[in-house]
């Protein structure tokens, strides 16, 4: 799967009935429920896939319970109902996750309303089961989370959500758009389109690995860049009317002993917001900011600002939590493209997305929510659909994303994952390895770890952590895309955010692993470990 040759080969000699730019989970989606239909589709990404506003959400699949408060009845309806499907397409990405919402005095959510929006919640987003709110008085609300604030605390709300991996879920619905024969290239840059007769027919690209330059054909390109959506436009000169306008969330991340919550809390800030703290493994990580943005959309810095903002807020929540500067293991800054809106404040924008066809047929997608992609993606493809003449328009009708579970997921439900999970854990325990370590590569892989244990037995040395490291990387190598130290250790396996510490440990040897895999020379591996060594820096250091 990672022959760029070949990639290349098929993108240069073949028309494409679809051209997707940016590989996100927009354009992922829409690589998904295209290529299922039966068209012939390509997608590029200029830098790794997942590379922007896709690896840096608050990595949730949830029902968006804030725009209830926007009466925003029927972006609840469609995102809470997408949860459920999102889960059962790979149940070992898309995580249950109890979400407990404190309700404090003189806060965001009143009792009353917060009963009544819970449910109104759980009928929009079809709930059942377990996953059904539940209202906690105060006793009954420190007794699952101890460290909520006693003196302020009137009782909670308590409801399902899903955690996931953004990056990983971004990437798995790729390489199953590769199952249907879509061909993807990552640090593959859209620089110019193709006009005939005056409508986008193609677009140039270069090639960044090899410094070429190539001209794909397609009957239809579709611009799906998130905040670069309005730079694409530009370029196809067709930025008129709606505009982009981005804002930047920040999220920490913290040792989980140093706030210790049993499930994830919802919580309000001072200033009216609201707030994620949600446990993952060996860490907690808190969010988000929503602050305008207008600097480089290439560089989204955590700034000294956006950290004390949120460690301030913790604290005012859990007073028995004294967080500083100093207790931030890692951070990540991303951009929301939200729609711009006359007079409405970064946390007033609507999380709807928005379709924008130019006069030369280019398709543009903004807005949305990680959550609701696969539903974008539809209405996209509705779209080119229909622009086929009517003999295609049937032949491209039937949806099927809806029943195609991504790679890894073959579980029949939740309680498969955990089983699996203990068979892993008794392959790898012997080896010293912890039941979180396990947790993580199932999360990460789901069936998929069948493969990288083979690997690793195979080349299993007296450090075992360092030689399951190597498994998975060679994994990454060969199914997954990656091109360099940082698409590991960032997007592959999430370890810059959930294990920073492990990459000290690791770096020499998956640097080496990438010399002799790709042939690199001295002064090649050298430019990646800067690469690596920037990126570390700046998830630990804010910019004043």
């Amino acid at each position: 799967m990672n022959n760029r040759q070949e990639s290349i080969k098929k993108l240069t000699s073949e028309e494409f009935d679809l051209l997707i730019i940016g590989g996100g989970i927009t354009g992922a989606g829409i690589a998904l429920d295209a290529s299922s239909r039966g068209m012939k589709v390509a997608l590029v990404e200029k830098n790794d896939f997942a590379s922007g506003t896709s690896s840096k959400s608050t990595k949730l699949i949830h029902g968006g319970l804030r725009y209830l408060k926007q009466f925003d009845f029927w972006l609840v309806k469609e995102v809470g109902s997408e949860r459920a499907i999102v889960h059962k397409l790979a149940p070992h990405l898309v995580i249950p996750e109890k979400m407990i919402l404190p309700l404090i005095k003189n806060g965001t959510y009143g009792s009353w309303l917060t009963s009544i929006g819970l449910k109104i919640y759980d009928i929009l987003a079809s709930v059942e089961g377990d996953d059904k709110r539940k209202m906690l008085d105060k006793k009954e609300a420190l007794k699952i989370e101890p460290l909520l604030p006693e003196k302020i605390l009137e009782g909670a709300g308590y409801y399902a959500e899903y955690r996931t991996d953004d990056a990983r879920l971004t990437l798995e619905v790729i390489k199953t758009a590769l199952n249907y024969n879509a061909v993807a290239l990552n640090y593959c840059k859209a620089n110019e389109f193709i006009y005939e007769e005056e409508k986008v027919r193609g677009v140039e690209v270069e090639d960044l690995i090899a410094n070429k330059k190539f001209k794909i054909k397609a009957k239809y390109v579709v611009n799906a860049t998130g905040p670069w959506v309005d730079t694409v436009r530009q370029i196809n000169h067709s930025k008129i009317g709606k505009r982009l306008h981005l804002t930047k969330g920040v999220h920490l991340v913290i040792a989980h002993e140093k706030l210790p919550i049993n499930q994830a809390v919802y919580f309000d800030v001072p200033d009216g917001r609201m707030m994620f703290a949600i446990p993952r493994g060996k860490i907690t990580y808190i969010g988000t900011t929503d602050t305008n943005y207008q600097e480089d959309k290439d560089n989204v810095a955590v700034s000294a600002v956006d950290a004390v903002y949120l460690i301030s807020a913790v604290n005012n929540m859990f007073p028995t939590i004294n967080l500083t500067l100093d207790d931030i293991q890692s951070s990540w800054a991303g951009l929301r493209p939200l729609i711009h809106e006359e007079g409405k404040s970064a946390s007033e924008l609507s999380r709807k997305d928005e379709i924008f066809v130019s006069e030369t047929e280019l398709i543009s997608i903004a807005g949305g929510k990680l959550t609701g992609y696969r539903k974008m993606a539809e209405r996209i493809v509705d779209i080119v659909a229909k622009k086929y003449k009517k003999r295609y328009e049937k032949k491209y009708k039937s949806i099927k994303t809806e029943k195609i579970t991504l790679t890894g997921g073959d579980f029949k439900n939740y309680k498969k994952v955990i089983k699996y999970q203990e068979s892993v854990f008794e392959q790898l325990k012997s080896d010293g390895f912890s039941q979180k370590d396990v947790n993580y590569l199932v999360h990460n892989y789901g069936t998929q770890t069948d493969e990288i244990l083979k690997k690793y037995q195979e080349i299993k040395s007296d450090n075992a952590q360092i030689s399951l490291a190597k498994a998975e990387l060679w994994f990454s190598l060969n199914y997954e895309m990656a091109q360099t130290p940082s698409d590991f250790f960032i997007r592959r396996t999430g370890r810059l955010y959930f294990d920073i510490e492990s990459i000290k440990i690791l770096k020499t040897a998956i640097l080496n692993e990438f010399k002799s895999f790709f042939n690199w020379d001295d002064k090649t591996l050298k430019k990646h470990e800067l690469k690596l060594d920037q990126a570390v820096h700046e998830a630990t250091n804010f910019t004043h």
